[in-house]
């Protein structure tokens, strides 16, 4: 990829270990403490991590708000158009989550990986089919990995 860059490639990964991480702990604490349900769970998190990373995204970038936020609107051409573009991908981003939780008191934490992983499939075919984005041979090696893994994954567990 031409715009590749190192830190945007560890931020990934920290990201997708992150993801991993949350599943499982999710996972192991909805089955230890059964009054728990996904929904429930998931106000859990996000309000905790609302208070860690709150400070946390002030200090590091809270200088660059007001100016960030000043050429998001006039790019949209007003305040209530970005605002509502903002609020608009905030519901949809909580659905998504809550729907994940949901999903993650039925299922294992590794086939929700692997169902994530392949969400990301999807995204990464979408873009090319509607944005007509260019993706190099590697790129659709790595996305025939991954498809390839879901595959094998979902016979190993109906084979079981």
């Amino acid at each position: 990829e031409v715009s590749f860059s190192i830190g945007g490639f560890n931020g990934a990964l920290i990201s997708n270990l992150g993801s991993v991480l949350r599943n499982v702990f999710s996972k192991k604490l909805l089955n230890e403490f059964s009054y728990i349900d996904g929904i429930n769970m998931y106000a859990l998190i996000s309000i905790i991590s609302l208070c860690y990373l709150a400070p946390v995204a002030y200090f590091v970038e809270g200088s660059t708000w007001a100016a960030g936020w000043s050429a998001a609107a006039s790019a949209l051409g007003s305040n209530a158009k970005f605002v509502q573009l903002l609020a608009l991908g905030g519901v949809f981003y909580h659905l998504y989550n809550q729907v994940s939780y949901q999903a993650l008191t039925g299922i294992s934490p590794l086939t929700f990986s692997v169902g994530n992983t392949m969400k990301r499939v999807a995204v990464i075919v979408s873009s090319v089919v509607f944005f007509r984005n260019y993706v190099s041979p590697l790129n659709w090696v790595g996305t025939g990995l991954a498809i390839l893994g879901a595959y094998l994954y979902s016979n190993s567990k109906i084979k079981k």
